[in-house]
């Protein structure tokens, strides 16, 4: 056999090989792509279907509407108003955890006597679940016997008491204030990993060159954990978007729906009012929101990054 067609036969044999190597890569996540499809493409086919059709309140479908579960909705104030509080719900949660949760971390990875008992009370939080949070809290915040108005009236700040839940305007931002607390723990936790990954060495070469703590900070702590702050962000906003209990527990999205967010709109139009399309027609909403906001905010993340 000569080179020519000695070349010629290892051609297929090495085009073959490098298919199968290729392949590996795809062959290893089929799992789970396939586990992906089934828990999340699945159940958003079956809720598509029940969107668009007429749907009576025990989930049998009675016709094909089109989109006039989705038009009823925009025609519904109550939607529009609960859609806007949804994102400043989600906005003031997400932004309030990442301003605290950065310092936080930032104290916890300092190595100071007692650092390992703070770091435990700053997770203690993560391990009470956050329907049994909300619960206390709705027992602090009465306003007849809860703890707040008792230290209040104590310390001579009051002499009646407040009932804190009674209207929005106290309501929202007590539940904004929840949320926070319960998303610093997971939040501080994101931010060491990342802390910790940063060698020591970078901060001494700073030092020598006669840079200040906050040039450190803003030069080198900050750029290192942007891909975990973006990390922090997708998740925190995934979460506390689709986050029930809190408003639940506290008010039931009241008084007068006024502190109404779309997963508890959502489950007063399914489970009160029996209108299981126009419900069905919510979660799409939802799902299409959350996939515009983590793919747009991770896609001006890249670009930054590409730029820097």
């Amino acid at each position: 056999m000569n080179e020519g067609t000695a070349h010629s036969a290892a051609g297929p044999a090495q085009r073959s090989a490098a298919r199968r190597r290729h392949a590996v890569p795809y062959l290893l996540i089929a799992p789970a792509l396939v586990l992906a499809a089934v828990i999340v493409l699945w159940p958003l086919t079956v809720i598509g279907n029940i969107s668009l059709h007429d749907v009576n309140r025990f989930g049998q479908l009675r016709g094909f509407s089109g989109l006039a579960n989705f038009a009823e909705l925009w025609r519904d104030p109550d939607f529009i108003a609960t859609l806007w509080r949804t994102l400043i719900w989600t906005i003031g949660v997400v932004g309030g955890t990442l301003i605290l949760s950065v310092p936080v971390a930032l104290v916890l990875n300092r190595d100071f006597h007692g650092r390992a008992l703070a770091r435990v009370i700053i997770m203690l939080p993560w391990s009470v679940s956050v329907t049994m949070t909300a619960v206390v809290w709705r027992w602090a915040l009465n306003g007849e016997s809860g703890m707040l108005n008792s230290a209040l009236r104590a310390g001579g700040i009051t002499e009646s008491n407040i009932v804190w839940l009674s209207s929005a305007a106290t309501a929202f931002p007590i539940q904004i204030g929840i949320g926070i607390l319960v998303s610093i723990p997971f939040t501080v936790t994101v931010f060491l990993a990342g802390l910790s990954s940063v060698p020591e060495d970078i901060y001494e070469a700073a030092s020598i060159e006669g840079a200040s703590s906050w040039q450190q900070l803003r030069t080198i702590t900050l750029p290192m954990l942007r891909p975990f702050m973006t990390l922090a962000v997708v998740l925190n906003v995934i979460y506390v978007f689709n986050s029930f209990p809190i408003i639940w527990v506290l008010t039931q999205g009241g008084p007068a729906n006024s502190t109404d967010i779309l997963v508890t709109y959502l489950y007063k139009l399914a489970f009160r009012f029996g209108q299981m399309g126009q419900a069905a027609a919510v979660s799409i909403i939802m799902f299409a929101i959350l996939l515009a906001i983590t793919l747009l905010y991770v896609r001006l993340v890249t670009k930054t990054e590409a730029k820097s």
